[in-house]
């Protein structure tokens, strides 16, 4: 998915260094971007190469923040019912609070959809989004809006939280299925 808005930017006549390993600053000091941009990528950028770059380092993130920061946006918006969207924002020395470039809310049928299927929805919907905007975000256009704090944030180790939910079909799972013994043994734990 990174791959093919990498390979879009190149299209559309941009200069791209990919990577999906671990960026070190002095990558970044050789290179010399003019912007970093992240997607789907995995590790956490350093402020060092944010200040770098003087903060020209935008994430594009499939929740709609300040909800579910981290990982497994998708899921958690259906866990915990929050809005479920596509952000994009600027990177900051947190995860996922930097303030917000553009942003849309994103419906998802939790009747018909898998956790597979919403996530391949909010991906094709977070580039959609990237390419209709690229040229202003490019040129600095859009003024950011401060994000609202609160929401929530979530680490990769809380998978263990929903992982037996979808041990049997994996990410095919059907999200109305997933939600149901989720919120079953929820609800056992706590009385």
């Amino acid at each position: 998915m990174a791959k093919s808005l990498a390979d879009w930017l190149v299209e559309v006549g941009e200069i791209v260094v990919y990577k999906e390993d671990e960026v070190i600053t002095n990558d970044v000091r050789e290179i010399k971007p003019d912007m970093i941009v992240s997607y789907n990528y995995k590790f956490i950028i350093p402020k060092e190469i944010i200040d770098f770059v003087n903060s020209k380092a935008i994430n594009l993130h499939i929740s709609y923040l300040p909800f579910n920061k981290g990982y497994h946006p998708n899921v958690w918006s259906f866990l915990e019912d929050t809005p479920k969207g596509i952000t994009i924002h600027y990177i900051d020395a947190g995860i996922d609070t930097g303030d917000i470039i553009v942003q849309e809310e994103v419906f998802i049928d939790e009747e018909r959809e898998t956790l597979r299927s919403s996530y391949n929805i909010l991906q094709k919907e977070i580039r959609s989004l990237f390419k209709e905007n690229w040229e202003s975000i490019k040129e600095f256009k859009i003024k950011p809006q401060i994000q609202t704090r609160g929401g929530s944030l979530h680490y990769c180790k809380e998978i263990i939280r929903f992982q037996a939910f979808i041990k049997e079909k994996g990410w095919d799972t059907s999200i109305r299925e997933f939600k149901e013994q989720y919120n079953k043994s929820h609800k056992s734990r706590n009385h």
